[in-house]
């Protein structure tokens, strides 16, 4: 699923026709930031999603970890993170050893329909931040179709791999070094303290201050329009 463009309100609202009522209907039925709302104004969500895997069809969601973004500040008073417990006996397995989640903290954590509308509430009109984006919108997705009975409709998204893909390509180096992309080492290029990776809430925090340097460099120092970030 490729959550790409801001839809006209009239070709969204005929889409939120098709969608049953519930968690998704509502985070759909509120209205999204224009594309022209710079980022001094642009509120958004950090997300990201830890799993067992990386494929949507077959893996499944352990914890989610998410913080607002309300133009240049991170909304740490609004972090929220869910461990997802499994719908059955589904272990964790081999994955642990990168997120340091253990079966039994997977099992004390939340049914994946709870934590996802959790999600969905705060994510109502606000632009989705990630980074590395098909992660989170393809288990986002994927979660919403089985559970709401329609995938999360094209939302604007941020993602901000892509933004450093963009910062750091040059016409003498269009191919960044292997590994420059990745979220730890694209903060180290702005002088951002490293912290322990694979843990949601962790993640979401670093990839919205990124986000915060990234803006700033590519707008060199002026606010840019939504339009300027989204995901192509």
């Amino acid at each position: 699923m490729r959550l790409r463009r801001l839809l006209p309100a009239r070709s969204r609202r005929r889409n939120l026709d098709r969608v049953a009522p519930g968690p998704l209907r509502d985070a759909l039925a509120v209205p999204l930031p224009d594309a022209d709302v710079t980022t001094d104004r642009l509120p958004l969500l950090a997300v990201d999603i830890e799993t067992t895997g990386l494929q949507a069809e077959r893996d499944r969601v352990l914890s989610i970890g998410w913080v607002p973004v309300d133009g240049r500040a991170v909304v740490l008073a609004g972090a929220r993170y869910r461990v997802v417990r499994p719908e059955g006996n589904d272990p964790v397995g081999v994955s642990a050893t990168v997120h340091g989640l253990t079966d039994d903290a997977v099992a004390a954590g939340a049914p994946l329909a709870d934590a996802v509308a959790e999600l969905l509430a705060d994510l109502a009109g606000r632009v989705l931040l990630v980074h590395f984006s098909r992660i989170e919108t393809e288990f986002l997705g994927r979660a919403c179709e089985r559970l709401w009975g329609a995938r999360l409709l094209p939302w604007p998204v941020v993602d901000t791999l892509q933004l450093e893909h963009r910062l750091v390509t040059t016409a003498w180096q269009p191919d960044p070094p292997v590994g420059a992309l990745r979220l730890w080492a694209a903060r180290e290029r702005y002088g951002l303290p490293r912290t322990g990776p694979h843990h949601a809430l962790t993640d979401a925090v670093a990839c919205a201050e990124l986000y915060l340097a990234q803006t700033a460099e590519l707008g060199d120092g002026r606010p840019l329009p939504l339009r300027r970030l989204l995901t192509r």
